[in-house]
């Protein structure tokens, strides 16, 4: 081994230094990474889908799925399982070119990338994978001349990477063979080999294989099947990797799953019985916090995959949950764990029960239906806007005016009034601090100005957030069917259960700022509505609907990757995304917050008395309470971490025991700056209950060279 690493020395040496020109100094840290060099072979890659047939379409997916599985499963895990330091941290005489990344330095992802591109591109095109190979060739090289790779670096990047793409076509192939001629007949007669797309299947299978409109669409849900099960392993598996930490809102709550109550200040309870639910199964970890996301996020899939089909046809059902992967609301309510996810599954959940109800006329039904309404509302106050959602249906719909002459509705009524319960009496014993919370939250305390500002804040965010096409494409859905199907009565329901809401909260924003989250239930009616309409005026000729569709998809398809892991942005762009606009910053480096907080305390309980944590802000506060271990061990029984003492509620760590009976002991006091923002000043109240404090100083978090965090440290000695 000692042999081995002094020839890959040398050779790095030879390669890095005694090779050095200025021609391959300009020329090799474009290899690394140029900001068109990914653009341009995205553009390649759109050619080949749209030129290349049926084998161009399956080398691009297959080079896709080895590109992005390998470099953020495999590779990631080998450099940080491995942990060999850069070229540039052990060698002072390494010449780097390019910047300095911070992961470790075995494999070299960028020559696994390269490489196995160019294996997959040799199985589909053998005789045009020459260029691909010298390309992938010259990035490795390039990765050792610009000083941040060892050669046995690329040597096993190159080796994986090419080992990896030839195991997944294999493999793929295989699953193909199998799975495609029992589930997916007509689709493997087409085709019935992944390694020779163009192939014919064989006499007799093409013989003895139906081609019914029946068996299309069983295929299509079959493959809607597919993908909300694969989704869900994958979405497990990303949590379960660690990757992110827990945001503030996510931490806040699991706060509230270690004190069960009827309510809490802001929010209903069922955030905290179902993160409960999570971390009694899997532990006080994020994992556990966030478990049942996903698994909402699989149970809206299913649910919605099973409405369609038998409502409209498999296609169609298929459309709406790739949809909904690519929706960025979407994505990110089937990863964090927050009330939004709940409160979308059962607005669901009602909205598909409820039609249900009324086609069977079925008093069970009907209970079913108040059942999810009454859960909706303990996982969001929001839920109460669906009983005016179903009012706006009745009005428009006269022909169901019938069901009100019947126990039903009422039943769904008096069981969705039952759930009110547990809220009223819980702010009945704590001084109706929820309902003066919401009031100042809707602006409702403050008289009426007029304004755009708020309404382009919503727009924009909007727009983004639901994925341009298909938003437009809702709300066209949801304006043009009055002129043609406004007699069908399912659609005139799901216009219903959606617009109101929509258009509700479009309309205040000229008030008031609407958080863009707060139509999410509005998000699935609306998406429904829309492939309802689409899907006819498509059957009806409108042969631009497909290609609306694919540009729906892929609009924001990146914005999906990103949100999952923005450093992918540095590998395209040469740098990372910016701090404000990085959605990773707030769930990443809490960790290290905390352990900054921990050293602090630490040093000062050298002082011999007992040290506790005092947060700013319910964020700090409890985001410290999960990260450091001590202190999530301590809550809720032993607390030492506790959120700023007020006079008034501010959060739920109002109600809970604070660090009045402390006195005489130490504190620090921790408050999250804004990264380029002003120190922060200890508040009067705080002043008054310590006898000194002492300012420590900014700590700064840093993720991918930039600072992600900052914070603001004070020691507070003798409590009053």
């Amino acid at each position: 081994m000692d042999w081995l690493a002094a020839l890959d020395l040398t050779l790095f040496r030879f390669v890095n230094q005694t090779l050095a020109n200025p021609a391959c100094d300009w020329l090799m840290p474009l290899l690394s990474g140029h900001r068109l060099f990914v653009p341009a072979l995205l553009v390649l890659a759109g050619l080949l889908c749209c030129r290349g047939g049926i084998r161009g379409r399956v080398c691009v997916a297959l080079l896709f799925l080895s590109v992005i599985l390998g470099d953020t499963l495999i590779c990631a895990s080998l450099k940080e399982a491995i942990a060999r330091p850069r070229p540039f941290v052990d060698l002072p005489d390494a010449r780097v070119l390019i910047g300095k990344g911070l992961s470790g330095s075995m494999p070299s992802s960028h020559a696994a990338n390269w490489f196995a591109a160019a294996m997959v591109a040799f199985i589909y095109y053998r005789r045009r994978a020459l260029g691909v190979i010298a390309i992938a060739a010259a990035v490795a090289f390039s990765r050792v001349y610009n000083g941040v790779h060892y050669p046995s670096d690329v040597v096993a990047g190159a080796l994986l990477g090419a080992g990896y793409a030839a195991a997944l076509v294999w493999g793929g192939d295989q699953l193909w063979r199998w799975l495609g001629q029992k589930w997916f007949p007509l689709w493997w007669r087409r085709f019935p080999s992944l390694l020779s797309p163009e192939a014919v299947a064989p006499a007799a299978a093409l013989a003895n294989a139906p081609d019914t409109e029946a068996l299309r669409d069983t295929q299509w849900l079959r493959l809607g099947y597919l993908l909300a099960f694969a989704l869900l392993a994958v979405r497990l598996a990303y949590l379960a990797s660690g990757r992110i930490e827990l945001s503030e809102d996510e931490a806040y709550q699991w706060h509230w799953s270690k004190h069960l109550a009827l309510s809490y200040y802001s929010k209903p309870p069922m955030i905290a019985y179902t993160q409960f639910l999570g971390t009694t199964l899997w532990g006080d970890n994020a994992f556990g916090v966030r478990f049942f996301s996903p698994i909402i996020a699989a149970i809206l899939s299913l649910l919605l995959l099973r409405f369609v089909a038998r409502e409209l046809n498999g296609r169609a059902a298929f459309c709406l949950v790739a949809a909904m992967s690519v929706t960025p609301l979407m994505a990110v309510g089937a990863t964090l764990m927050t009330i939004d996810p709940l409160s979308v599954l059962f607005w669901t959940a009602a909205l598909l029960a409820g039609w249900r109800a009324m086609e069977r006329d079925s008093l069970a039904l009907w209970a079913w239906t108040g059942v999810w309404l009454g859960l909706g509302f303990l996982s969001k106050y929001t839920e109460l806007f669906q009983l005016a959602c179903w009012a706006t249906f009745f009005a428009l719909c006269p022909p169901a005016r019938r069901h009100l002459r019947k126990p039903g509705p009422w039943l769904a009524l008096a069981i969705n009034l039952l759930a009110i319960v547990p809220v009223y009496l819980w702010n009945r014993d704590h001084g109706w601090a929820t309902a003066v919370h919401l009031q100042d939250r809707a602006g409702l305390s403050s008289a009426w100005k007029f304004t755009f500002r708020f309404f382009n804040d919503f727009v924009t965010s909007e727009l983004l957030l639901l994925n341009p096409v298909f938003l437009i494409a809702s709300l066209w859905a949801g304006f043009a069917f009055w002129r043609r199907f406004r007699d069908r009565p399912l659609w005139l329901y799901l216009f219903s259960m959606g617009f109101p809401l929509f258009l509700g909260y479009w309309l205040y924003s000229f008030r008031a700022r609407v958080q863009p989250n707060w139509i999410a239930p509005a998000m699935l009616p609306m998406f429904l509505l829309m492939v309802f309409y689409w899907e006819n005026r498509w059957r009806a000729g409108c042969r631009p609907v497909k290609a609306w569709l694919i540009a729906g998809l892929l609009v924001t398809l990146p914005i999906v990757v990103l949100i999952h892991e923005s450093k992918l942005a540095q590998k395209v762009a040469g740098r990372p995304l910016p701090e404000p606009i990085d959605p990773i910053t707030r769930v990443r480096g809490w960790s290290e917050m905390a352990r900054l907080v921990g050293v602090e305390r630490e040093k000062l309980q050298a002082e011999d008395k007992p040290v506790f944590i005092i947060g700013a802000h319910y964020g700090i506060t409890s985001l410290i309470s999960f990260y450091l271990p001590e202190s999530r061990a301590a809550v809720p029984t032993r607390p030492f971490v506790y959120f700023q003492s007020t006079d008034q509620p501010d959060n739920q760590f109002y109600f809970w025991e604070n660090y009045a009976h402390r006195k005489g002991q130490n504190a620090i006091y921790a408050v999250l700056l804004r990264i380029n923002g002003p120190p922060a000043t200890p508040p009067e109240r705080l002043r008054a209950e310590f006898a000194t404090i002492t300012d420590l100083g900014r700590r700064e978090v840093f993720d991918q060279g930039r600072v992600i965090h900052a914070i603001q440290l004070f020691a507070c000695r003798d409590l009053r």
